[in-house]
């Protein structure tokens, strides 16, 4: 990735000749690319001025993902969601990744809640395939507190996605539940801008907050969107060149932190 000057306007990142084949080649295949920047902490607060995010807007979620305690899971590129959302039904999700569309399963390209995306950010990109179902709230709330077993609520389609991807020695009974996490979610419209964004902001643990903005558009529209949303970005002086941390990754990371060092 080409770096940037600071002081200055920032410039569009660019991915280079392998990164552009290499996506060209899959987009026919993807149902969804979302475009994502996380923005450094020490930035959150001018970023969400300049795009006129009200927080009283948000949507309060819970997420709490289920693996080992040192993470034999993430490190097979499998991660098990469980989120709760205000006011709305729950959900649970298997995420298998990176997996490019060729290997995704044939039979569960037409499964409710099955999808094959690429989430795309100025530091590269990756092509994931997940299955989500939805979960009463009640069960929902459960799960994320430790008091419902994970095993009972994956569906059929769930574990069979799951099993070809579980690490040697590891089993559903492996798995412990890792959070909550605390998130605002919220969704807007900003004036220059043909596509909605969204803002999550994650409250972890140890104080860490994470701010990502994203917005989707379908594989044919994608690198329109990517371009007019870079250049939206950064006539607003948002620096593109910042690096970049996955949520999930950092989340992951700090909730076995805590746990090791026998925190929450």
């Amino acid at each position: 990735m080409t770096r940037h000057d600071k002081r200055s306007t920032p410039a569009l990142p660019t991915y280079d000749a392998r990164q552009l084949t290499g996506l060209l080649a899959i987009l026919p295949d993807i149902d969804t690319v979302e475009l994502k920047l996380t923005i450094p902490e020490e930035s959150q607060r001018s970023v969400t001025e300049a795009l006129d995010i009200d927080p009283l807007d948000a949507t309060i979620r819970q997420v709490a993902y289920f693996d080992t305690p040192d993470l034999r899971l993430s490190a097979a590129g499998v991660v098990v969601r469980a989120r709760r959302t205000q006011r709305k039904p729950a959900d649970l999700t298997v995420k298998l990744r990176p997996m490019l569309p060729d290997a995704a399963p044939v039979d569960l390209r037409d499964h409710d809640g099955f999808k094959v995306e690429v989430d795309a950010s100025p530091a590269g990109y990756v092509c994931s395939c997940s299955l989500t179902t939805e979960l009463a709230d009640g069960k929902g709330r459960k799960l994320l507190a430790g008091s419902r077993p994970l095993d009972g609520l994956l569906d059929h389609a769930q574990r069979g996605l799951l099993r070809d991807r579980l690490p040697d020695g590891v089993g559903l009974e492996h798995l412990i539940a890792l959070g909550p996490v605390h998130l605002l979610k919220t969704k807007f419209r900003p004036d220059g801008l043909r596509r909605p964004m969204v803002a999550e902001l994650w409250m972890l643990p140890d104080g860490t907050r994470i701010l990502e903005l994203s917005t989707k558009a379908s594989a044919p529209a994608a690198f329109q969107a990517a371009a007019e949303t870079k250049v939206f970005l950064a006539t607003r002086g948002i620096d593109l060149s910042a690096p970049q941390e996955a949520k999930t990754s950092v989340a992951l990371a700090t909730l076995t932190r805590g746990r090791n060092e026998g925190g929450p």
